[in-house]
């Protein structure tokens, strides 16, 4: 059978991390997102599917009959 036991550190020895407050703290955040915003490198739209793809032609050729009408009259 195990025993567990506790130690408790001096109230020195524990850094205890206080959310800052104040004006600094506002801009430090405000930065922070603004950052992680611009220099994002994940671009959704670069990702969207914009019609057939390969292995679409490669199923129903390039004289498919219910293909997608890609010239607009």
């Amino acid at each position: 059978m195990a025993t567990l036991t506790s130690v408790s550190l001096p109230s020195g020895a524990v850094k205890r991390i206080e959310p800052q407050s104040g004006i600094m703290a506002e801009i430090k955040n405000f930065w922070r997102a603004f950052l992680a915003q611009a220099f994002n490198p994940y671009r959704p739209e670069l990702h969207y599917m914009r019609g057939p793809g390969p292995a679409w032609h490669a199923k129903y050729g390039n004289s498919a009959a219910f293909r997608l009408k890609t010239d607009l009259d």
